[in-house]
């Protein structure tokens, strides 16, 4: 350190206050240290992967900080509807989010690129697109212009169509109304069924099938079974498209409040978590299905000509959504490539 002054009073006066700083600032950063940090973790779902998730990477950040981060795991939207949670994290009254990404799409179109039908053909296929550094490096930068920070991304499980009256073949969505993401890509793809699709958080779904809004919804076999829809619908058609995948977000302005190696600490956790999950999705997808059955409810499979048809429908949404925006387009390729380097 270089002291600047003149003269002997000047210099000794000099290194006091140098010293009286260093004294602050170790004193700093010592309750920096002590400092307990409240992180409140939002996901819309309950007892499936997301949630999974969301409280083992809680338990994990509370080992590896020593407690200095006390977490909150808020599941089934208790803090608002997915929009809300969006919000909630992107302005700081939530630290972090574990929601799918296209329902940011408001954010960044980009968001939704994950959903394009078709991208890929299972579940272990989309752990190993999820895990690809250039999607990841796509996908986790997103949000940083608008108050976030991507810190993980993993798949959860194929989408299904669950509906109060069964889907057998193709013709059987004609007219019918389907809550889907809200993503072009998945609205696109339903209305080549001759579907209306409906944009809607998941809270809203079950009421909405009660009540005969819409017809059927596109979602996982987790909330399906943990949010009880057999109550109101006992037909789930297996699409397998798209699939679902989750993105974990951090408020940003809070994660760089936090001293470095706890900042570290969250990268490193959160990074490892979405690869840990991995099995455990797998194991809870099986248990889901197996629930189903056992609660009265029917898994429809379409015959296999039909199947291949939707795919050859559904194959091309993805490009011809996109190539009118070219961020999108960039953002289209890097998905699908990474699909076809792990298929």
């Amino acid at each position: 350190m270089t002291i600047v002054g003149c003269g002997a009073a000047a210099r000794a006066a000099a290194v006091a206050g140098a010293f009286a700083l260093t004294l602050g600032l170790m004193s700093g950063a010592v309750k920096a240290q002590d400092k307990t940090f409240v992180m409140k973790i939002s996901t819309p779902t309950i007892n499936d992967i997301p949630d999974t998730y969301a409280r083992n990477l809680g338990a994990a950040l509370e080992k590896d900080s020593g407690g200095r981060i006390k977490v909150e795991v808020y599941p089934a939207s208790q803090l608002g509807s997915i929009p809300r949670q969006i919000e909630g994290t992107q302005f700081g009254a939530i630290q972090c989010e574990v929601v799918p990404p296209e329902f940011m799409v408001g954010l960044d179109e980009r968001f939704e690129v994950m959903a394009a039908p078709g991208l890929v053909g299972s579940q272990l296929h989309g752990q190993k697109v999820a895990a690809d550094p250039a999607v990841l490096k796509l996908m986790l930068s997103l949000g940083a212009e608008k108050g976030l920070r991507g810190a993980a991304m993993f798949m959860a499980e194929p989408s299904e169509v669950i509906s109060k009256n069964p889907i057998r073949g193709l013709a059987d969505f004609k007219g019918k109304k389907i809550r889907i993401f809200a993503s072009q890509f998945q609205s696109e793809a339903f209305s080549r069924l001759g579907v209306t699709p409906v944009a809607m958080t998941l809270g809203d779904v079950l009421p909405a099938i009660q009540q005969g809004t819409i017809d059927g919804a596109v979602t996982g076999m987790g909330p399906i079974v943990n949010f009880h829809f057999t109550d109101a619908a006992k037909y789930v058609t297996e699409t397998n498209q798209p699939a679902i995948f989750i993105i974990v977000e951090i408020n940003r302005k809070w994660y760089e409040s936090l001293p470095q190696d706890l900042q570290q600490i969250i990268d490193k956790d959160a990074a490892a978590q979405s690869t840990a999950i991995n099995p455990i999705a797998a194991k809870l997808l099986k248990e889901a299905e197996d629930q189903w059955a056992k609660s009265a409810g029917e898994m429809i499979k379409l015959p296999s000509d039909e199947q291949a048809q939707l795919m050859k429908t559904l194959s091309s949404v993805g490009a011809d959504v996109s190539k009118s925006k070219p961020g999108l387009a960039e953002a289209y390729k890097v998905v699908t490539d990474a699909a076809q380097r792990t298929r």
